[in-house]
């Protein structure tokens, strides 16, 4: 078989073979955990530069004794790999794992804390610290890094023509995601709904973001605010996904239109930010002109859009902000127990059916700011988020997947039932915290909460 980048785009109908065959059985789904976090120097609290002894270069150098492959991008060591996960960099050095398709939450979690162990332990090595916030809490914008890979350069170039705080969402976001996977078609439609009408909720549940430049905000979610003022072409709550007749097809007449930010030649990033997909499939793109894309573009490509929820050949729940060790294990618990039993689901789908997307929006729009009390019809998120979570149980007890103790996966929920229970978010928690015993400094976060 052909990689993807060998293999020539000579017609819409092959990308559109290529979704639509995206789907598994049942029996064959995934879970895949991704999330992401801030590393500081302990003396100083500053963000890690890349180079330097106290750097992301080092750290990344630290995680090849635990059986790592580095990865390097001209000469830069930019990645590693290990059995199915990836630990890689965002642009300002977030450091992110991407986590292996794996069968149930029990392996999940334990994924995500060999791999937090092996952070702490070279962390303490080099005198530094990581942290999980949705937005840095503490460094203004010029203070964070930029990593060398090529494709963030162009972004950055681009992000400032189309919206106000891209370079924020680059360099001072850090967020935790699940990857689900669907049978066919219509799974993936539903799903996709489900997915996108409850996210502002999750928001709400997982707002960890309230400071900025060391001060309050005046959000819970100052993360998920900043993607209303990124790029409106490519984030979003995607109306159209609640139109009749929705599916593969018209997913892909989006991302052909979303403009694009990169080709991938011979080891470089050519910069296309803002030429067309379509243009490419005609051969007429202008840094390229007479060159076909390869499905690796198309790809990349997808990789390239960031709406609240992402179809690439799986669907990425993406409203979370970065949180501590227990909600990194939480994110995928409420999601799998939403999406992957079909009762489940269909209860979620009778929530939602009678929703507008401009209510829909609304929602969206209220959370970052006011979280759990925002309010929906003659309800409030929280009571929302208390059917989301019962709903959720109800899905993860059928399961019956079990630990060596006997525990279902339901033990993952539990530090969401207790926020659900107060009404309050992360945030609100924190807030108080600034308020009281840290005296109007963030500066004890970064002890309190480091992983």
């Amino acid at each position: 078989m052909p990689s993807s980048a060998g293999i020539r785009v000579e017609s819409r109908s092959q990308l559109l073979q290529y979704l639509t065959n995206s789907g598994s059985p049942r029996e064959q789904w995934k879970i895949g955990t991704e999330h992401e976090k801030f590393g500081f120097d302990r003396k100083t609290l500053a963000p890690l530069p890349y180079a330097g002894e106290r750097g992301i270069e080092a750290v990344l150098k630290g995680f090849i004794p635990f059986g790592w492959e580095p990865v390097e991008e001209n000469g830069k060591l930019i990645a590693l790999l290990k059995g199915g996960c990836s630990v890689t960099l965002e642009p300002a050095g977030q450091l992110e794992l991407s986590g292996a398709p794996l069968e149930h939450l029990h392996q999940t979690c334990a994924e995500t804390g060999s791999h937090l162990r092996e952070v702490r332990q070279i962390a303490d090595a080099l005198g530094i610290g990581f942290v999980g916030m949705g937005f840095h809490p503490r460094a203004r914008r010029e203070q964070m890094p930029w990593m060398p890979k090529g494709r963030y350069g162009i972004m950055s170039r681009y992000m400032p023509k189309v919206g106000n705080l891209g370079l924020d969402m680059m360099t001072r976001t850090c967020t935790v995601q699940v990857n689900l996977d669907y049978s066919d078609e219509a799974d993936m439609v539903q799903k996709f709904r489900v997915g996108l009408a409850l996210q502002p909720l999750v928001t709400a549940l997982f707002a960890n973001s309230p400071f900025t430049d060391g001060k309050p905000n005046g959000f819970v979610s100052y993360r998920s605010w900043i993607w209303t003022d990124t790029d409106p072409d490519r984030s979003g709550m995607l109306p159209f996904v609640f139109e009749s007749g929705f599916g593969f097809d018209r997913y892909l007449d989006w991302i052909l239109d979303v403009p694009m930010y990169f080709v991938y030649r011979d080891g470089r990033y050519i910069d296309v930010a803002g030429q067309s997909f379509r243009d490419f499939m005609n051969g007429k793109l202008p840094a390229l002109i007479g060159e076909l894309p390869t499905l690796k573009d198309f790809e990349d490509h997808l990789t390239t859009v960031f709406p609240e929820v992402r179809l690439k050949r799986y669907l990425e729940m993406r409203g979370a902000d970065a949180g501590p060790w227990n909600r990194l294990c939480a994110l995928p618990a409420l999601w799998v127990g939403l999406l992957y039993d079909q009762e489940a689901l269909d209860a979620c789908s009778d929530l939602i059916a009678h929703w507008s997307t401009e209510e829909m929006q609304a929602l969206r729009m209220a959370v970052p700011k006011q979280g759990m009390h925002a309010k929906f019809r003659d309800s409030s998120a929280q009571e929302l988020i208390k059917q989301l979570l019962k709903i959720a149980a109800g899905g993860l007890k059928k399961r019956g997947r079990v630990d060596c103790e006997g525990n279902d996966e339901r033990v993952f929920l539990e530090p969401l039932i207790e926020l659900a229970l107060a009404g309050r978010t992360p945030a609100d928690f924190k807030l108080d915290q600034y308020h009281g015993a840290w005296k109007e400094s963030v500066d004890p976060l970064f002890k309190d909460y480091a992983f």
